[in-house]
């Protein structure tokens, strides 16, 4: 019993970092992801071609191998090593998620009918009035499940960050293999499914909320 409150414990303290990474990659993918899909849907069509080829090369790409990109291309080319681990991770993170989300938005914003928009219009408001009052909290209602299952995925990829040593909870739980304890591998898998337990609750309790913004 001892053993298991110990590793519980450890466990616990290296599925912080998970979420630290977790809730900051949501903080600053989102509103950048929303950014990135206005330059996708921009009539300019060199800075929409540039955007275009950005999340595709993004979303082409193992995150793995953009961990990897950001903590140690910097050093290599450009003799500025990446010193915090987190801080790299993070930027990965941050960049491959705004890609998926951009897409995702890009994906609501076209679905609304333009009819909408001309009839905004016709009322007299501005283009940032019916973008914000009109077609984004329709874009929300309908964007609500394709990211609720980026969210949960976002969740298991975490774990990618331990590639760059940092100290996440399958890193923790690998420690322990080391010494010929195997169950905290398996164990880590419990903090994950109870997370994404609780997420998917809260993200249907988010969808019947929107219910009322239908069209």
């Amino acid at each position: 019993m001892d053993q298991f409150l110990g590793v519980t414990g450890n466990l616990l303290l290296g599925f912080a970092e998970n979420m630290k990474l977790f809730f900051a990659t949501l903080l600053f993918a989102i509103p950048l992801g929303l950014i990135i899909a206005i330059f996708l849907l921009s009539k300019f069509k060199p800075l929409k071609a540039l955007f275009e080829i950005i999340v595709w090369i993004v979303r082409g790409s193992p995150l793995m191998l953009q961990l990897f990109v950001v903590f140690y291309v910097p050093g290599i080319l450009f003799d500025m090593p990446m010193r915090n681990r987190f801080l790299a991770a993070l930027i990965a993170f941050v960049i491959n998620y705004a890609c998926y989300f951009a897409e995702i938005f890009r994906g609501g914003i076209i679905s609304i009918p333009q009819g909408q928009s001309e009839a905004g219009k016709v009322l007299g408001m501005t283009k940032s009035e019916i973008f914000f009052k009109v077609t984004l909290m329709q874009v929300v209602k309908r964007i609500v499940p394709p990211m609720g299952n980026e969210v949960i995925t976002l969740v298991k990829d975490t774990s990618l960050a331990r590639v760059i040593a940092v100290s996440e909870v399958i890193m923790s739980a690998t420690e322990y293999s080391a010494v010929g304890i195997i169950w905290p591998l398996f164990y880590t898998g419990a903090f994950f499914l109870l997370f994404n337990g609780l997420l998917t609750i809260l993200l249907g309790k988010l969808e019947n909320k929107l219910d009322y913004y239908k069209g």
